[in-house]
């Protein structure tokens, strides 16, 4: 299962105990003597894989290819990369990659949850090429050296490595020769060279795996070939290996090693139940499905359900599509129903196409023959000639059409007229211009933009909100003028405030400045006017008494 923390800090949810470093046969034995083993498939053999292949006799089992650098700076890709159980060991970590000191510290956070670390010098594909890793390392022997021997040094479990064969054996056998001088315990040889690829895959030799395993000291594992069992106990016979390691065989067939070919809605309902349990991407899970059912998905009458699986975005989604197939397909199986096939001629062992069994590829020879009568059919003239026209019979003057003209015109109407294009389009009102579907005013943008801007209105259809804006406008200013009147009022009174206060201060600094000098002056003033009101009573009270 997924690790909660990082690989390098998590030692105790699942890594090994050390234990002493074993070489060649002795590290084969530690694993349990594996006679028939899971290839590293990119984006095919997770954990999930892995699991089903061992409920189905497989003995050993090899992570998907990982990339290295990824590998050391991504804390999430390690994590889901070395996702495992108990029950999955076994188990061997492939990288690729074309420094050492970045394999090396990839391979040091991987040691502790894997039984050997593995080097990629096979992979074909374009993206290897551009990368430099892969086979495309087979020619740089100084950095492969460097790498193994670095691995061997430093790590506590074993370091492998997985080739492709040179054309010539002579080449190939030096090259294995090579790697286990610099600390390779146990290879495995791809019998087909880095060019054997896609439709011309071909077959592997088998010839070159046997030089191989005769050449050096530690296990060999032969891969290619493997479609049935006969052809591991065969291929064993004829080339000496320790194991033969499936990777398309057991993609189409995961009970390849059992010897037998089951119904694939059995296999593919046991795989969705891991899936379900320990979780992978959706891409994996559709790829394993149209692996399995390649045969049944081929049938026309399946490709609704074919459809199904391309487009399903859950497990519950292909289940569904699975238990369709099964509930239609089981009377033919069961033999209640007779089934009728146009089967071809690509295999002499004919199987129901309900059946898990192998893709047969056809021979490269006949792959590039189809390609040149291909090629021959459409061959234009040599450079410098000029192809005459074809007249009509009914008017000799009037040139045929050239066969690239044809074909477009062909094309052209085959071309179906796009149904969301409006059939009739309605002009503005005020000019030429189509008017907006949605315009309330039935006018174009132009002209919408114009009247609502004069007349100050809103159109919700063009999104032109100038009625809305200009009130939200008004708003903004009354707000403004109220704050202005608020802040002028308390200007004023603070004004008023600051000028009684001085006039205060100015009656108190008379009299030099004297505290109390105010209240003399007033006690002062209403004496005189005492003074004043006695002397006009005593004046008035003569009057009266002359």
């Amino acid at each position: 299962m997924l690790p909660d923390a990082e690989p390098e800090t998590a030692a105790e949810a699942g890594a090994d105990v050390k234990r002493p470093k074993l070489c060649g046969e002795a590290f084969w034995r530690s694993l349990g003597s594996p006679r028939l083993v899971v290839a590293p498939m990119v984006d095919a053999s997770e954990l999930a894989w892995r699991l089903l292949s061992r409920r189905h006799a497989a003995d050993l089992c090899y992570t998907p290819m990982l990339h290295s650098s990824v590998f050391t700076r991504d804390a999430r890709y390690r994590a889901e990369a070395l996702a495992s159980t108990p029950e999955d060991r076994p188990l061997i970590v492939q990288f690729c990659a074309n420094n050492t000191a970045v394999l090396l510290e990839a391979a040091l956070l991987a040691e502790p949850f894997c039984d050997a670390v593995d080097i990629n010098l096979g992979c074909p594909q374009a993206i290897a090429r551009r990368g430099h890793y892969g086979s495309f390392l087979q020619d740089d022997w100084d950095l492969l050296k460097d790498m193994v021997s670095t691995l061997n040094e430093r790590l506590s479990v074993p370091v492998t490595c997985k080739i492709r064969v040179f054309p010539d054996v002579a080449r190939t056998v030096e090259y294995a020769r090579m790697l286990e001088a610099a600390g390779c315990q146990m290879l495995t040889v791809h019998g087909r060279t880095r060019d054997q690829k896609g439709p011309l895959t071909g077959l592997a030799s088998w010839p070159h795996i046997r030089a191989v395993v005769e050449s050096v000291n530690i296990p060999v594992f032969a891969n290619g070939n493997i479609q049935f069992i006969q052809d591991v106990d065969r291929c064993i016979a004829e080339t000496g290996v320790k194991g033969v390691m499936s990777a398309e065989g057991n993609l189409y067939n995961p009970a390849l090693f059992e010897g037998t070919s089951p119904p694939c809605w059995e296999l593919c309902l046991e795989y969705l139940d891991l899936a379900e349990k320990y979780p992978c991407p959706t891409s994996f899970v559709r790829t394993h499905l149209f692996k399995m059912m390649h045969h049944l998905l081929s049938l026309p009458e399946n490709a609704a359900e074919r459809q199904g699986i391309a487009k399903g975005q859950s497990l519950a989604d292909f289940r569904q599509t699975v238990l369709t197939l099964r509930d239609r397909f089981l009377p033919y199986h069961d033999g209640i129903q007779v089934f009728v096939d146009n089967v071809d001629d690509t295999c002499n062992l004919r199987l129901p196409p309900w059946l898990c069994q192998p893709y047969v590829r056809i021979p490269p020879e006949e792959h590039l023959r189809k390609l040149a009568d291909r090629q021959n059919k459409n061959d234009e003239p040599s450079v410098g000639e000029k192809r005459c026209l074809e007249e009509t019979e009914e008017d000799p003057s009037t040139p045929q059409l050239s066969k690239k003209k044809l074909k477009k015109l062909q094309h052209s109407q085959k071309v179906k007229a796009n149904p969301h294009i409006r059939k009739c389009q309605e002009k503005c009102s005020e000019c030429a211009n189509p008017l907006g579907q949605k315009c309330g005013f039935k006018l174009c943008r132009a002209c919408c933009r114009k009247a609502c801007f004069s007349e100050k209105r809103d159109c919700t259809g063009h999104r032109i909100l100038t009625k809305t804006r200009y009130e939200k406008l008004l708003q903004y200013q009354a707000q403004e003028a109220a704050a202005g009147e608020e802040q002028a009022k308390s200007d004023f009174s603070e004004k008023n405030n600051n000028a009684s206060s001085e006039s205060g201060d100015a009656c108190n600094l008379s009299n030099n400045g004297q505290p109390g000098a105010v209240s003399d002056n007033v006690s002062v003033l209403q004496s005189c006017r005492e003074n004043k009101q006695s002397v006009s009573v005593n004046s008035s009270n003569d009057s009266n008494g002359v």
